[in-house]
């Protein structure tokens, strides 16, 4: 997979204090992962180079509001969310509330999300961006192709990375910029959306080769 600025995106889920603070609500199942993959500084590091080298760089995050505990059905995961309130904001139409909270972005990508540059999309509502204007932001700028990163792998990943497929974008998984909750009956999410990476992903790319895809 080629990509040069004037087509390609890197497209980062989720980079949100819940899943990647050791305060936020997730960090009991996510943390090894994180910490494993140095997900933290690898996300840091894309940042960095899109920004040098002038990549576009799109934001899907992932919010819940108060109507959205009227939800009637869902999966495990789900249910988890609504109750712990992950991602949560008390309104979709003010932002008080949102600095520092589990919601808000980790401390260290601000200068990067908030620069007027970056485009933060509506957010998605479950795992994949069919519920918000992610397809839509990146069509109406010709981009094809998307570098794809933060979290979780197994989840909103790979949930944007099948639908970004299906939508016919050609799409690079960065595979150490992600992490996956490890559940004690379940099993380790990461393994799981690594392996599917390889079979559906244009590319599965380190950190590395991703930063030198950019700069190249």
């Amino acid at each position: 997979m080629n990509c040069n600025r004037n087509d390609t995106a890197l497209v980062v889920i989720d980079p949100q204090n819940d899943v990647l603070s050791e305060k936020g609500i997730s960090w009991s199942l996510v943390g090894e992962s994180v910490k494993e993959n140095n997900t933290v500084e690898n996300l840091d590091r894309l940042f960095i180079t899109a920004k040098e080298h002038k990549f576009p760089v799109f934001i899907s995050p992932h919010y819940l509001f108060p109507f959205d505990q009227a939800w009637q059905f869902g999966g495990l995961v789900e249910h988890s969310m609504l109750d712990d309130r992950e991602f949560f904001r008390p309104s979709a139409l003010t932002v008080e509330g949102f600095v520092n909270s589990g919601a808000d972005w980790l401390e260290r990508y601000k200068p990067y999300i908030e620069d007027g540059e970056t485009i933060v999309v509506s957010p998605h509502k479950v795992w994949g961006p069919q519920t918000n204007d992610l397809v839509l932001q990146l069509r109406k700028r010709r981009i094809n192709k998307v570098i794809l990163a933060g979290m979780l792998a197994n989840l909103c990943v790979e949930s944007h990375l099948r639908e970004l497929l299906e939508q016919g974008f050609e799409v690079a998984v960065v595979k150490d910029a992600t992490a996956a909750p490890r559940h004690p009956t379940i099993g380790d999410g990461y393994q799981a959306a690594v392996i599917n990476y390889g079979f559906l992903a244009n590319a599965v790319l380190t950190t590395d080769e991703a930063v030198e895809m950019m700069g190249s």
